[in-house]
């Protein structure tokens, strides 16, 4: 099935405008968090835009989100990131979110192993309900509970390679690749936005190549990390 690609380029001119600077930035990137129930995402949300982790679990209802901006090329990309709810009951919910996402980090559990099997699920869900280019990183999380992991690293590596996704090992307690999973996300939108540009030079402008920051380009750069 054919889905229309998600809007990607933000206003470029609307600089400040709306209340707090909403409007501030010259990209949005939808980003959404699936997996089955407890393998870890909210966890996961809120050890990435709020640097805090706890261990007490609430299931999430439905969905909710948060937002992160990143500073890449001197462009400001707005994150909105969605934290889906696992459970087989708000599966109808969460899918309609599925629509104009331009990226998903597919989550499971590496000390439980239904959450790996039903990762291929979770596939057929992206490739069902989103846009055609959407990237996904595959994330094997809680690696941090080594002596408790039932999913090997190759297991997790050689399943993201059968079905065409990045892969990390996280942990969002010890703050393990959480950044770095954000990033190269980030990093495959920007990518597949400049191989648009060939057949749609209207998707964006610039050459989103640089190196993914959190502080904001010239300004704040203390020193020369080369």
């Amino acid at each position: 099935s054919r889905h229309e690609a998600p809007q990607m380029a933000a206003t470029q001119d609307a600089k400040g405008k709306g209340e707090g600077g909403d409007q501030n930035f010259d990209y949005m990137f939808k980003l959404l968090i699936i997996g089955n129930s407890s393998v870890g995402k909210t966890s996961f949300l809120f050890r990435y835009a709020d640097d805090a982790f706890t261990s007490a679990f609430v299931s999430t209802v439905g969905i909710d989100f948060k937002v992160k901006t990143v500073y890449k090329n001197d462009k400001r990309i707005k994150l909105q990131i969605w934290d889906t709810a696992g459970q087989e009951r708000y599966r109808t919910i969460t899918t309609a979110y599925y629509r104009g996402a331009m990226g998903f980090i597919l989550m499971y559990d590496i000390t439980n192993e239904e959450s790996f099997g039903a990762v291929q699920d979770w596939s057929t869900q992206i490739k069902t309900y989103s846009w055609d280019n959407a990237q996904v990183v595959l994330a094997g999380n809680k690696c941090d509970m080594e002596e408790e992991r039932v999913v090997s690293v190759e297991s997790g590596r050689l399943l993201a390679e059968q079905l065409g996704f990045e892969f990390f090992e996280t942990s969002a307690k010890d703050n393990i690749n959480v950044k770095q999973t954000f990033e190269r996300l980030v990093d495959l939108i920007c990518d597949k936005m400049s191989e648009s540009l060939d057949t749609d030079p209207a998707v964006t402008t610039g050459a989103p190549t640089a190196k993914l920051t959190d502080s904001a380009p010239p300004l704040q750069q203390q020193g020369c990390n080369c």
